[in-house]
């Protein structure tokens, strides 16, 4: 009798998310959807996007606006999440922006973006806020400053050279009793900056003796106020279908109950939001990762050189290879993080930090392998590839520069117990 009941030599053919088994019924159903929105909605759309000005990406006759439309309808909300256990949702979550990233970077992070603020009054628990700001309407997160990118992240400022400073911050809530007052500005990376209907802003605190930038708060800012105005909508090499701009504030004046998180819980805000937006960058750009290899997977079989296609060759066999094994990597890892970050009562933000970290550098090395073995073509618009790692680059950078994430993570690796 046989112990193994296959070929002598099987090929296994993987499905769109590599060596992924045990999907519940509920994961398949929702996912297949995802799917078919990402092939037939979002990447045409991102590509379309990426092709215009800025401008026009935020026109209201754009096709962003339908791509939003069509992505409402897809049931991946806050109600949705809140029916789900913390280990469901730890692991459809995650899953879900995996697929959305490989429909397009730009639009999954416009996706992720758009409901922090509601996502975030529901971690704390305003009902207030909930119900005046329902997750249909456009949301962004407002942290990045002119004069402040990544520090902005570093409230404790661990990742300070010795003698440093913060220096002034460019938007401040001033907390006057039952009223928040708010003057500055959030610099042009805001994604969603200018189109966004409501605002999750994180700002430095003056409760009565000055700013303090390590003891801010967060803010639900509803971006029609009197006092906001807003910038030209940002041009940039990668991910062109995400709108950003900046936000101006001056003397918006909003009730306290606005403020979901006051100066003492300051900190662990920015580490919950931090911790929450690193886990989703590692899935997104898993997705972006897994479409790079895609695409190249595709041409290999299609493209002939030598009387055979290419694939056949060794040296492109190799390259293929080993990008299957990063994106592999990169989806363990970014899964394992959002599982744990998910469901423990103290989400490890230096975890979240590695699966941004080495999802992103994943994603632009596959996207440039990619392209190589697409040679010239694939420096062409002709071909999508070279969008892919526009986009990669822009997410080393965004969300907390790679190279500040590393150095914070590693202060978060030292023990001081055996010091």
């Amino acid at each position: 009798m046989a112990v193994f009941d296959w070929a002598d030599t099987p090929k296994v053919k993987l499905g769109p998310m590599g060596a992924e088994a045990g999907l519940s019924d509920l994961e398949t159903g929702f996912l297949d959807t995802l799917w078919q929105f990402a092939r037939e909605v979002m990447r045409p759309v991102g590509q379309q996007l990426d092709r215009m000005t800025p401008e026009e990406v935020a026109a209201a006759d754009s096709p962003f606006w339908a791509f939003r439309e069509q992505y409402l309808q897809l049931g991946l909300n806050l109600e949705t999440l809140q029916s789900l256990s913390p280990e469901e949702r730890s692991r459809l979550f995650p899953m879900a922006m995996e697929v959305l990233g490989w429909g397009d970077a730009g639009l999954a992070i416009s996706c992720g973006a758009g409901f922090l603020p509601q996502y975030m009054s529901w971690m704390y628990g305003n009902e207030a806020m909930l119900s005046r700001f329902p997750d249909t309407v456009l949301g962004c997160w407002g942290i990045t400053e002119p004069d402040h990118g990544s520090d902005s992240l570093d409230p404790n400022k661990q990742i300070f050279a010795t003698g440093g400073e913060y220096g002034k911050p460019n938007c401040v809530v001033k907390i006057d009793g039952d009223e928040l007052v708010i003057n500055g500005q959030k610099s042009a990376w805001v994604s969603n900056g200018t189109i966004a209907e409501v605002c999750i802003l994180f700002a430095a605190a003056d409760t009565g003796s000055g700013p303090d930038d390590a003891k801010g708060c967060v803010v639900i800012v509803p971006l029609d106020h009197d006092g906001i105005s807003r910038g030209k909508p940002l041009d940039k090499l990668g991910q062109r279908a995400l709108n950003q701009g900046e936000i101006y504030f001056d003397d918006v004046r909003l009730p306290r109950e606005h403020m979901i998180a006051e100066p003492g819980d300051f900190k662990k805000a920015v580490y919950a939001i931090h911790s929450e937006a690193n886990s989703l960058m590692g899935a997104i750009f898993t997705g972006a990762a897994q479409a790079a290899y895609d695409m190249a997977y595709d041409y290999a079989h299609e493209r002939r050189q030598g009387g055979v296609p290419i694939i056949r060759h060794q040296n492109v066999a190799y390259r293929l290879f080993h990008m299957f094994r990063k994106v592999e990597a990169s989806r363990a890892l970014s899964r394992r993080v959002a599982f744990y970050n998910g469901t423990m009562d103290i989400p490890a933000l230096h975890a979240g930090m590695c699966a941004k970290v080495t999802a992103t550098q994943t994603a632009f090395e596959v996207a440039s392998e990619a392209l190589q073995i697409f040679g010239g073509i694939g420096l062409t618009r002709d071909h999508p590839i070279e969008k892919i790692l526009r986009d990669a680059r822009a997410s080393m950078i965004e969300d907390g520069c790679n190279e500040v994430l590393a150095i914070k993570g590693g202060y978060y690796l030292v023990d001081e117990e055996r010091l």
